[in-house]
């Protein structure tokens, strides 16, 4: 460390950050109302320093926690001087505010000591529906932002601890999901101030002084290991380009195109070359793909280093404006996740051709987002879920399947709580045999779950991609198997493989197939173990068929 801290404070501090910013976490995990948030999990928590810069995240979202930097330069440059004890901001503007999309709302606690602004309380949640023309307020085909639902500049939900009640009633008559819209912000205000106990406790014990101290010690530390990481690529000039199918009924190959340079201990990404932002809801705003960044470089380092912004010093990156990696208003991007998980997978394809040991194969292109919403019964309903499915193969072990992509932290919803609570049926859950890329290790198995819509009328939207373009592998390891979707109308088959990203209506019988991708894997796989290929076999991730063909090892009956 740089700065003249005792090493035995540093590291109690260091620690007891995580901690807070992991209670305020778990906080609005057992404190939320929507499945989306208290079961796919999809929200961030995290604290900073008196500047805005995080000095701590929650163990949450990867392409969110790297957007609060955004926000809160932001919220400092606009209202730096019009702040007081008790005042709480809300936002999710991605134009202007720093936002991702729309149904990400940001929670924002000043933390005062003696009448000064010593931190921040942040939290980010994705809330059911905010309204806009489709439920759940992620339109695919919404062509611009005017059409997604409600947009909030910085402004203070709370002022001086009192509640701006005529915001809270905008925000009321602008969801679907009123009850679980405001349980959900409970829950994130709530978070908010366990973090201003546990900040207040931390200056008590230290005092401010120290506390800034080793602030300022946290970051200079976290750049220093990051830079030793870099350190350790070697220079030069990498190039990648990824592949999002397309939107639409004739949908067009769009490309995610990355330059990486690495020179010493620092590494610029320049995303010239990308596509020009389209008319649908999949344009990423700058905040979700610097967090996907941010992501990518920090899954190379082999040490730990600690979460908080100082880390993120060595990286630069650029964009150009108007592309579907940097869009301008009024570009929709309710659906921005499939370009950063996109993202995400490119920096590592360029990276590949310099440290494959450190990469990752192609994964399964994010996990698929899908909301269905509609009446049944006299009763309005929304679901807004997530399938998480697989990781590509490493050089030293097999991708993973029935978890999330590794640019996020996502679990699926409880198959009873969704039969319970909506009329809908999970008539099928499960993984894919053979969908996993061959290699000498095997790419992750793609996950398949199937609904039957018990409503009359259901409007359904889906988010999803790796159809035409599946998971790259590494090394002479081959793509993961494709992602497919099928409507199967009450009367028999219907649209198979319809397009990646669509809306539709259902009707009562319906049923709806989604399959994602598999892996990618990694090295040649006639090098792959025969007894891993024999295991994948009795584990029925592999077919005999699928064993022979790709592996070349025979496995008999018995």
């Amino acid at each position: 460390m740089s700065r003249n801290i005792d090493p035995i404070t540093f590291e109690v501090v260091r620690n007891a950050l995580s901690s807070i910013a992991d209670e305020m976490a778990l906080v609005v995990l057992r404190s939320a109302y929507s499945p989306v948030v208290r079961d796919a999990m999809d929200y961030s928590t995290a604290l900073c320093d008196r500047h805005g810069q995080v000095v701590a995240q929650g163990l949450t979202l990867a392409v969110q926690l790297g957007s609060f930097p955004d926000v809160m330069a932001v919220l400092l440059r606009e209202h730096g001087d019009d702040m007081a004890p008790g005042d709480v901001f809300i936002c999710n503007d991605p134009y202007g505010s720093g936002g991702q999309h729309l149904p990400d709302l940001y929670i924002i606690k000043p933390l005062f000591v003696d009448g000064t602004v010593r931190g921040y309380a942040a939290t980010m949640a994705h809330h059911s529906d905010v309204g806009g023309i489709a439920p759940g307020s992620v339109a695919i085909h919404a062509t611009e932002i005017y059409q997604e639902g409600l947009r909030l500049p910085l402004l203070k939900l709370y002022e001086a601890g009192e509640p701006d009640r005529k915001l809270f009633r905008v925000i009321e008559k602008n969801t679907r999901s009123p009850v679980q819209v405001l349980g959900d912000l409970r829950a994130q205000l709530a978070a908010c101030r366990i973090a201003e106990r546990g900040f207040g406790q931390l200056v008590e014990r230290y005092g401010v002084a120290e506390l800034e101290s080793c602030f300022d010690a946290l970051h200079d530390f976290a750049e220093a290991r990051m830079r030793a990481e870099i350190s350790r690529i070697p220079d030069g000039t990498y190039r990648f380009t990824d592949w999002i199918d397309g939107v639409g009924d004739s949908p067009e190959p769009l490309p995610i195109a990355v330059t990486v340079t690495v020179d010493g201990d620092g590494i610029a990404l320049d995303f010239a070359g990308s596509a020009g932002q389209v008319l649908a809801a999949i344009n990423c705003p700058m905040a979700m793909v610097r967090s996907a960044a941010y992501c990518a470089i920090r899954c190379l380092a082999t040490e730990d280093i600690p979460n908080c912004e100082g880390y993120m010093r060595p990286v630069s990156m650029t964009a150009p404006k108007g592309t579907i990696v940097n869009p301008v208003e009024p570009a929709a991007c309710a659906a921005r996740g499939v370009i950063g998980y996109r993202v995400f997978d490119a920096i590592m394809g360029a990276i590949a051709e310099a440290v494959p040991e450190l990469v990752i194969a192609g994964c399964e292109g994010g996990p698929t987002l899908f909301s269905v919403g509609g009446h049944h019964e006299g009763r309005p309903f929304v679901l807004t879920e997530v399938l998480v499915s697989s990781w590509g193969a490493r050089a030293a072990r097999d991708g993973v399947e029935g978890i999330s992509n590794p640019a996020a932290n996502l679990s699926n919803q409880p198959v009873e709580l969704i039969e319970a609570e909506l009329p809908l049926e999970v008539t099928r859950y499960g993984l894919v045999p053979d969908s996993g890329g061959p290699g000498r290790h095997r790419g992750g198995l793609a996950s398949i779950r199937e609904f039957r819509f018990l409503a009359e009328r259901s409007e359904f939207t889906i988010r999803t991609d790796r159809r035409d373009h599946p998971p790259y592998g590494i090394a002479g390891g081959h793509p993961g198997g494709r992602s497919a979707n099928t409507l199967i109308n009450r009367d028999g088959e219907h649209e198979v493989a319809t397009m990646p990203m669509k809306s539709f209506i259902a009707r009562r019988g319906d049923v709806f197939r989604m399959v994602s991708a598999g892996g990618g894997g990694y090295g040649d796989p006639r090098e792959r173990d025969p007894e891993a290929v024999l295991e994948d076999v009795r584990e029925e991730k592999l077919t005999r068929e699928a064993a022979r063909k790709a592996y070349g090892v025979a496995v008999r009956d018995d």
